[in-house]
């Protein structure tokens, strides 16, 4: 019996973020006796166990913001010399893929792949002007290039974007179809009434997310309906920041802090409409989930439109509008029970269909190295 190909996946670290998400989603489809997935990681995260019962391999070394960019570039270089029998990496670091697939190229690793989640970097000037240059190595060092919409691959690959890979962010979407069985019970299990008015947000809290307007917008809310509740879930560095701004706000009572969940699925069916005013994103898993759920979602109009499934679930409105004006908007939505099986599979973001792209590419580059 023939070994599977192991493609070794680059990322900080696989927790629930949105390519993280969607790595695992793969990882869980793709036919293992011909692909096995290893992850390169920088710190610990919360997929690491699954990851090693479905066969794959953590490994670990310190990321550039902790040792500095040399030291860095060193446990690469060791990385790379000591397991020289990968013939595949798959970066989902964006600019900072430069670094891992120009050490990858230089240790001879034939098959380099770098992959854009995003259409911007974060960080301070300082910060972003040393993506800048480290992305710089990219169009040199990458033999082939990923995006999850086009305006991803414009942003990470400039000039080469006319020849990415599209690689939409596939979703289990039978997991996520709306049932009032669900909605009922993530209900009763919040507190909440099934009256009440409910905005759900799902995301890190980091300056991307724009958890502040978040907040800015539900008191606006609040002044038209009293019992509103706002579900936000995630974590992250701002979180401790956001829920002193609520308390500020005087709106805290009103809003539930949920974490990092694996309920998601489930948790969505208890949203009225899900807020998205993220001030940047790729193409973001979540809304594709919320609209296999036939949830409506308000969302910044810098979010690509390649995130629309076509089921009329999506609206957009300006960053630049007032609170008072995405309140209104977002008042005027509600919960859905449309089926979107159809419209998920039409646009490219069934994750079976996904999969299966991304594992005949795998395929194909090993044809050469069999």
């Amino acid at each position: 019996m023939e070994r599977p190909i192991r493609v070794l996946h680059v990322v900080v670290n696989m927790n629930r973020g949105g390519a993280e998400t969607l790595l695992m989603n793969l990882y869980r489809k793709i036919d293992h006796t011909k692909i096995q997935f290893d992850f390169l990681t920088c710190k610990e995260g919360i997929f690491d166990d699954e990851i090693k019962q479905l066969g794959g391999i953590v490994y670990r070394i310190p990321y550039v913001t902790d040792v500095g960019h040399f030291l860095y570039m060193n446990e690469l270089k060791s990385f790379f010399n000591i397991h020289d029998d990968y013939k595949i990496v798959h970066a989902h670091m964006d600019k900072m893929s430069g670094l891992v697939l120009k050490v990858a190229a230089k240790a001879g690793i034939p098959h380099r792949i770098a992959h854009s989640h995003n259409t911007k970097s974060e960080g301070n000037i300082i910060h972003k002007g040393y993506k800048w240059i480290i992305g710089r190595n990219i169009p040199s060092y990458s033999t082939k290039f990923v995006a999850c919409s086009k305006v991803a691959g414009q942003w990470l690959f400039n000039k080469k974007s006319s020849n990415i890979l599209l690689l939409r962010n596939g979703v289990n979407s039978e997991e996520f179809y709306f049932s009032k069985e669900k909605r009922n019970k993530i209900r009763d299990l919040l507190n909440i009434s099934k009256e009440q008015f409910v905005v759900g947000h799902i995301g890190r809290f980091n300056m991307q997310k724009n958890h502040q307007f978040i907040l800015d917008i539900f008191s606006e809310v609040l002044k038209e309906i009293p019992n509103a509740k706002l579900l936000l879930i995630g974590d992250g560095p701002l979180k401790d920041k956001i829920k002193s701004r609520a308390v500020d706000l005087d709106i805290n009572n009103s809003i539930m802090f949920l974490g990092i969940r694996d309920d998601v699925n489930e948790l969505i069916s208890a949203f009225d409409c899900l807020l998205f005013p993220s001030i940047h994103e790729g193409l973001p898993v979540t809304l594709i989930e919320a609209q296999a759920s036939g949830i409506h979602c308000l969302v910044s109009n810098v979010i690509t439109n390649e995130v629309d499934i076509g089921a009329g679930l999506i609206s957009y409105e300006s960053l630049k509008s007032s609170p008072k004006v995405w309140a209104k908007k977002l008042m005027n939505l509600s919960a859905s029970d449309v089926n979107c099986e159809f419209f998920i599979k039409e646009n490219g973001f069934n994750i079976s269909d996904t999969a299966q792209k991304l594992q005949d590419m795998y395929m194909h580059m090993g044809k050469n190295f069999a």
